[in-house]
């Protein structure tokens, strides 16, 4: 069996631009879907894929840890979150397609089941971007939070944290901490909560004072407290954060989260299969984090095909602890891909199709063409002028 070409399209979902990657073989009807999806980065990752193609043509779809090592090793430059997202979509078509070839799941080739259901959590207002991350009223977090509940979730997630540099001052750090007691009172005890800091405190201090302000209403993790790379700020925030601290969306490769689980500076890790090279490397930093104590919440606000790998990692990963997923981006969200992604009681259920198990509609893909994402400048700017991270 050879790979004869590799081919994308694009589907914009209004947030976001979904990258999706077939690849294709010499066996009649036998081909792969993968996807490569990257916010604001959609031209780079398409021209990406069609750079890698010429590596691969010829090749056994079916030799994918040799395939990963040829597209990492012969770019030559380090690649990068646009190359190491490319490669992932690439890799997840070549799973798909063994899967495909042998008539059994993919999750079943990651090494098989560890657990029975899968547990998942989403944002407020769904896809809606205002919603994600511009959610600063008290009221309005409520509301979307018990509506969130009332689809059939037991978790969410939300991003309340003021953009903030060096310094949080006692009025934010107040409505941060009034926010999440309204938001635990109206939801319940039974109902996980977590808080995305998106990186927004410029210190350790400031990222401190608002983890403690949120405490007492014992969210499941603090996502992302700090701007990503700086381990040894992240060791500070752990060390003396009562509540678990999540990171790694932002994270490109086993390199990157080394440190981290080195200096156990974090509770969970949270790499993204779209973006860390696919199944083959992000199995590889799952296993360094079960050596370093620590669980797995595989970051995913993207694509269906996306939210399908998710699952099948899921599936067979022992320290995986909770899935971020935004299956209600847009209405016709399962329209462009029919998947095995089916929902009960807040949990995701074990598919049996084999490889990934979905069917791409590239007629509807085609309805909903490139657009150019929402970008986020001018708003995250204090009233100063000083531009901070959003």
């Amino acid at each position: 069996m050879k790979i004869t070409a590799i081919k994308t399209a694009v589907c914009n979902a209004e947030m976001r631009n979904w990258v999706f990657v077939r690849v294709e073989t010499d066996q009649p009807g036998l081909f792969g879907w993968g996807e490569a999806t990257l916010e604001w980065k959609t031209r780079g990752v398409v021209g990406a894929v069609q750079d890698l193609e010429p590596l691969l043509i010829g090749r056994d779809p079916r030799d994918i840890e040799q395939a990963v090592r040829v597209m990492v090793k012969h770019s030559f430059w380090r690649l990068g979150v646009i190359g190491n997202t490319a490669i992932s979509g690439i890799e997840m078509a070549l799973w798909d397609i063994w899967g495909k070839e042998l008539n059994v799941p993919v999750w079943r080739l990651l090494g098989g089941k560890t657990r029975d259901k899968i547990k998942v959590y989403t944002h407020l207002g769904f896809g809606d971007m205002t919603s994600v991350y511009e959610s600063m009223e008290h009221s309005k977090v409520v509301e979307r939070g018990l509506e969130v509940i009332e689809n059939g979730y037991r978790a969410l997630k939300v991003v309340f944290i003021p953009y903030t540099h060096f310094t949080a001052s006692p009025k934010q750090q107040d409505h941060v901490g009034g926010m999440m007691q309204k938001l635990r009172e109206a939801v319940g005890d039974d109902i996980e909560i977590m808080i995305d800091f998106h990186g927004r405190p410029a210190s350790t201090s400031a990222a401190l004072q608002y983890i403690h302000a949120l405490a007492p209403a014992r969210p499941l993790f603090v996502e992302e407290p700090i701007q990503p790379g700086d381990a040894l700020g992240m060791k500070q925030v752990m060390d003396k954060s009562p509540v678990p601290i999540a990171t790694g969306e932002r994270l490109v490769d086993r390199r990157e989260f080394d440190d981290l689980f080195r200096l156990r500076a974090i509770n969970i890790a949270q790499p993204d299969l779209c973006h860390v090279g696919g199944f083959t490397e992000a199995r590889k930093i799952a296993a360094m984090a079960d050596t370093a104590g620590v669980g797995i919440a595989p970051h995913n606000p993207l694509g269906p095909l996306a939210g399908v790998a998710a699952l099948h990692f899921d599936i067979a990963t022992p320290n995986f602890v909770i899935q971020e997923e935004m299956s209600g981006a847009v209405p016709w969200y399962h329209d462009v891909v029919n998947g095995p992604i089916r929902r009960v009681d807040g949990y995701w259920q074990v598919p049996d199709r084999p490889g990934l198990g979905v069917e791409v509609d590239e007629k509807e893909i085609a309805k909903h063409p490139f657009k150019q994402e929402v970008m986020h400048a001018g708003h995250a700017m204090l009233d100063d002028g000083t531009v901070v991270d959003w």
